[in-house]
């Protein structure tokens, strides 16, 4: 991923490129290899790169060949060598760049290219073959790319995009995060959906009915293998990040097999190179395989001292055999990231600060090793009812309406964490679940399959497994086509453990102590005259939106924050911690102990 920074309806461009420099280089720690900048004739487009793929050809902006059609991207496109097959004309590529095909794509099919493409990104696209110039923005279908519109009062005409809050806040009097799955084409001023999945619209919304497809466990693990193989497209060192809990373990399994698979073809391709020429190539030169800068797959977790998530991250790499690395925090080296991590989130939520904390130490760690990427396994919980107040669910109705709906705001919570967690220091996070074609399938499911019981109503399968939260994607990786197992027992069926909860109890303890110790009963009780909207209702919230307003004190900057509300009506508790559910300390131990 990258940085991005596009301001469009500038009368005098090149008076205003200091500034749109200034504005850009608060995105760069997004991509610190290299900056970027195109003046056009009413616009300017800044880009701050990471370079994964197309490393020495790929800067950006990227222009056509006639400079008539300009680009900035953050994102990844995986499909991009299929799409390059379809591009009318035979054009010339200019780069390797995964990105450049949108380029092409634009004069083929227009604003359609978004629904073309198999990735996370957002970008810009600015079309100067045509008077006005056109400008197209667009967004990823679920939003694992951050992207934000703003405009000025005192210039209505401009319109500005950036990767990032922070790079608006000073310039801009009205921002809005911009929608997943939507473009925006300025020469109608509309931003339209383009995203229209089967799954997308419940009864609810006038849409179809809850599916009633019956569970494929083949197709669920073949569709997941695939998107965790798609997303080892890199031309870097990578990784896993692995806290031992059964999303980010599957997703490690899955990639260490494919690993294996390409340094296996790698090393069979070059002992036929050598056979025929007498010469060993370097590896991946001959076959279409990730590039593999290390002999076996690395993993990353970060802990509290013996917190439950270091402790199973062990065991799941032990058994899968990649080189792990973890590292360990105490509760004060998080309160004194905490500043930093909500200037790089832009976000009061206390859920998402809390669980970013912790990934924004780790992430420092990995890029200190010089690694550019990671896959991460966001979205398992919103896609399969994972976290355990869903066991509250009244019925398969209401269960399937809020997986949809908390699909539908990763964009604000969890992806909104993975990408600015790690970006902060210049790490791309990947989030397989959250692949289109896996969605079509996961979302399609009967949700009466993904039901779970509780405590000693909890059901037992016919092998004596418990039904627990996740069950269908636990059973359908519960055995392998080559008879071993992805994963050892007590991994693959622990039960649910939030991030912030896993790396240990006492951070979010620690945070609580702060905060009630920071925050005065005096401040706390005049908070809804401060903050009559999302007032926060605990001491932990009133200090998170206190440092957020210091770093963005703007009511457009506040008004881009959402904050994860629990459903009451599901008898869940107002502090968003799983270990609030009653539910957690009754299930726990179901197959504690257990291996494979």
């Amino acid at each position: 991923m990258c940085g991005i920074l596009a301001i469009h309806g500038l009368q005098q461009p090149t008076a205003f490129r200091a500034r749109a420099l200034a504005l850009s280089k608060c995105l760069r720690h997004r991509g610190p290899d290299w900056s970027g900048v195109f003046m056009g004739k009413e616009t300017i487009l800044c880009h701050e790169r990471l370079a994964i793929v197309g490393v020495d050809s790929g800067a950006q902006p990227l222009t056509s060949e006639d400079r008539k059609i300009i680009l900035a991207v953050n994102g990844e496109i995986y499909n991009h060598l299929a799409l390059r097959k379809t591009v009318s004309g035979n054009p010339k590529f200019k780069t390797h760049s995964d990105c450049e095909v949108i380029l092409h794509l634009y004069r083929d099919v227009g604003t359609d290219v978004c629904n073309m493409l198999d990735g996370m990104f957002s970008f810009v696209l600015l079309d100067e073959s045509v008077q006005p110039p056109r400008i197209i923005a667009a967004r990823d279908p679920i939003g694992i790319t951050t992207l934000y519109q703003g405009w000025k009062s005192s210039d209505p005409s401009r319109v500005y995009f950036a990767s990032e809050l922070k790079a608006l806040v000073d310039e801009c009097d009205k921002i809005i995060s911009f929608p997943p799955g939507h473009v925006f084409d300025s020469a109608t001023g509309q931003t339209t959906r383009y995203f229209k999945p089967t799954w997308w619209h419940t009864d609810l919304e006038g849409g179809r009915a809850r599916p009633t497809n019956k569970v494929d466990l083949t197709l669920l693990r073949e569709t997941l293998e695939a998107a965790v193989r798609k997303r080892l497209m890199s031309e870097v060192p990578y990784g896993v990040l692995l806290s031992g809990g059964l999303d980010s373990s599957l997703i490690a399994a899955i990639a260490a097999r494919e690993t294996d698979k390409a340094a296996n073809a790698q090393l069979e391709a070059r002992k036929r190179m050598a056979a025929e020429t007498g010469l060993m190539t370097p590896p991946g030169v001959l076959i279409d395989t990730p590039t593999l800068s290390w002999p076996q797959l690395h993993s990353f977790s970060v802990g509290l001292e013996n917190s439950p998530d270091l402790l199973a991250a062990r065991k799941a790499a032990a058994y899968l055999g990649t080189v792990h690395h973890e590292y360990t925090f105490t509760v004060q080296e998080g309160l004194d990231a905490l500043s930093d991590v909500i200037y790089h989130l832009e976000t009061y939520d206390v859920t998402t600060c809390r669980a970013s904390t912790p990934m924004y130490l780790l992430s420092r760690k990995i890029k200190a090793m010089g690694v550019k990427m990671v896959l991460s396994g966001e979205g398992s919980d919103e896609i399969f009812g994972g976290y355990l107040y869903f066991h509250a669910a009244p019925d398969a109705e209401a269960f399937h309406q809020e997986c949809i709906q908390r699909v539908k705001n990763l964009h604000t919570s969890d992806c909104l964490r993975a990408n600015k967690s790690t970006m902060a220091w210049g790490l791309e996070a990947r989030v397989p679940f959250l692949d289109k074609a896996f969605l079509e399938v996961a979302l399609n499911i009967d949700a009466k399959e993904k039901m779970f019981g509780k405590g000693a109503a909890q059901e037992l399968d016919e092998d004596g497994r418990p039904i627990i939260e996740k069950y269908i994607l636990r059973k359908a990786f519960d055995c392998a086509p080559d008879g071993k197992p992805y994963l050892p027992k007590s991994i693959l069926w622990r039960q649910k453990e939030q991030f912030s909860d896993g790396v240990g109890y006492s951070w979010i303890d620690g945070m609580k102590e702060f905060a009630a110790s920071a925050v005065s009963d005096e401040d706390f009780a005049h908070r809804a005259q401060r903050w009559p909207i999302d007032t926060p209702d605990t001491k932990e919230a009133f200090y998170i939106r206190e440092v957020f307003e210091g770093h963005f004190p703007t009511e457009a900057a506040a008004s881009t924050a959402v904050r994860w509300i629990p459903r009451k009506d599901w008898g869940c508790d107002s502090d968003p911690s799983g270990r609030s559910v009653k539910y957690h300390n009754s299930a726990y131990g179901a197959v504690e102990g257990e291996e494979a």
